[in-house]
């Protein structure tokens, strides 16, 4: 319904359930209006027509996303040889302006890094010819808007544009009429298939206790004829500690949520489309346009928020005509959620049955056979996991991707950690000179020198400080007493008149001052520390002289 009005060149907005193709419904019509070597040499154009600048741009909300409409745009164009390139933050921007500068004729991208590199003039966005935003009810609700306008103001006024998405509220009509010409609204529906959810996916709502989820998902990935699946979480703390949870289990699972680098990112999903893991747990940044084959299962470990997001979701599975399962697990406080959900879908869930890890009917419904436990069996792990995939050094900005030490320490170049030896220390002199003596034989490490201040007049509590100044080339410490006990520590003496001058001036050398200090008592013990001693109100400090 799409491929006629778009190869026209007229605007389109095209509204469809998941997984039913939208990505070659605007895919097609840029590839065929492109103009590429091939178009000059079977005479359709001029040799003045060819650029290097792109002629058609693609705006997608996630990073996911961004990579696999690439992928299909360079499948679909490789007889013609059309250059797609892919345009997303979390990657180095040299590759991404080196490609630039070879020429592109495709680019796909995320609202941020496309500003970045228009802004930088790196882009060169006065040629495009075609405009596409793929989940555009998404970009709204992430706050591309803004962004949006943006990229469209740099833009040509004679261009073709086309909004396609499987919700279209209000908004993205409203952004349709200020940006679009007369556009075409195709809306695409089976016959049979009159639900806003997919009549192929087989809907299952519990009400679940928080506690006893993990134990519940773990019985459910072994249902019979599970494939690959997908468990998606609110937040991204639960998405990694369930993974984490999972993979104790024995399950090969992987994890994509906000919090990991680009590249762990997408080792995770490179893992999942390869079979390595079977189960990828992940927050709703890989809930809009992902396409992967095989996918059976589908399971809402947290309620979603709202309907579109509950579609986008379940929508993983039942694909290109297959046929799927959704569990959704509500808990207590999740029940008005779920039922707004279910009354705006029309549904027949409104109140989910309550149902633990240990409920017949959880086995009957999902076909699980009796006797599952919590912990997949030894002779069922059979997936390389996660680890089997490698981690592509996308050049991540922002230190993501940097190597730690065992120890914990920062990376090189940085300021080095207390195993390395610290830099404000003076034992690294020693170490260098390779000095293997003891303490007393190594160099007494130098002090720096301290503001002294005379108590000349006693302050707001009627207390005369007198701080004591050491050079660094000052007489070394006073020996030790007689037996065994430690040399004395210097500290600031308050109150001691006697020891500074009224004017102010620094106090007498280290050594007079360790003369006038009382001798150590006897039988060998410490000598008795000088205290901090405080002066009484009102009593001046004596004078000079």
């Amino acid at each position: 319904m799409t491929l006629p009005v778009a190869l026209t060149g007229h605007d389109v907005i095209g509204q469809a359930k998941t997984g039913t193709g939208k990505t070659l419904g605007f895919g097609l019509p840029l590839i065929d209006r492109v103009v590429v070597g091939a178009d000059v040499e079977a005479g359709r154009a001029t040799a003045a027509d060819l650029c290097d600048a792109p002629q058609a741009l693609v705006v997608v909300p996630t990073r996911e996303l961004c990579t696999q409409v690439t992928n299909d745009l360079q499948t679909a164009g490789k007889v013609r040889n059309v250059r797609v390139l892919a345009v997303y933050g979390g990657r180095a921007y040299e590759p991404q302006v080196e490609a630039l500068k070879k020429g592109v004729d495709v680019v796909v991208g995320t609202p941020g890094r496309l500003l970045d590199l228009a802004g930088q003039r790196k882009l060169d966005l006065s040629k495009v010819r075609s405009l596409v935003l793929d989940e555009a009810d998404e970009m709204l609700d992430l706050g591309f808007l803004p962004d949006v306008e943006k990229i469209i103001t740099m833009l040509p006024a004679g261009r073709q544009t086309m909004l396609f998405s499987a919700t279209m509220p209000g908004q993205v009509i409203s952004l349709a009429r200020r940006y679009m010409r007369q556009p075409t609204h195709i809306r695409a529906t089976a016959p049979d298939d009159e639900g806003a959810t997919v009549a192929s996916v087989t809907q299952h709502i519990f009400r679940a206790h928080s506690l006893d989820k993990v134990e519940m998902l773990a019985r459910i990935l072994q249902a019979d004829g599970r494939g690959l699946a997908m468990i998606f979480c609110r937040t991204k703390r639960t998405a990694a500690d369930v993974a984490d949870q999972l993979t104790r289990r024995g399950f090969a699972a992987g994890a994509v949520h906000g919090d990991l680098g680009q590249g762990a990112r997408e080792q995770a999903l490179r893992a999942f489309r390869n079979g390595k893991v079977d189960v990828l747990v992940c927050t709703d940044v890989a809930a809009r346009g992902i396409d992967v084959e095989g996918v059976t299962h589908v399971v809402n470990y947290q309620c979603p928020e709202d309907e579109k997001t509950y579609l986008h979701r379940i929508g993983r599975t039942g694909r290109a005509g297959a046929s799927g399962t959704a569990v959704t697990l509500v808990d207590w406080d999740d029940i008005p959620r779920w039922q707004l959900i279910n009354k705006a879908l029309d549904l027949s869930f409104n109140d989910p049955q309550e149902t633990y890890s240990t409920s017949p009917h959880l086995y009957e419904q999902l076909h699980i056979a009796e006797g599952i436990t919590g912990v997949l069996p030894r002779a069922e792990r059979t997936r390389a996991g996660l680890g089997a995939e490698e981690i592509e050094d996308l050049g991540e900005t922002g230190g993501r991707g940097r190597e730690r030490s065992r120890g914990g320490d920062r990376p090189r170049g940085g300021r080095p950690g207390r195993r390395g030896g610290d830099s404000r220390s003076g034992d690294s002199t020693a170490t260098e000179t390779g000095s293997t003596g003891t303490e007393e034989e190594r160099p007494r490490r130098a002090r720096q020198r301290r503001r002294t201040r005379a108590g000349s007049a006693p302050d707001a509590t009627g207390t005369a400080t007198v701080e004591v100044e050491q050079s660094a080339d000052a007489a070394p410490a006073a020996p030790a007493v007689e037996g065994d006990a430690a040399p004395r520590r210097r500290r600031r003496s308050r109150g001691s008149g006697s020891a500074a001058k009224a004017t102010g001036t620094t106090a007498e050398a280290p050594a007079a001052e360790a003369a006038a200090e009382p001798a150590a008592v006897e039988g060998g013990t410490a000598p008795r520390r000088r205290r901090r001693t405080r002066r009484p109100a009102g009593e001046a400090a004596p004078a000079e002289g």
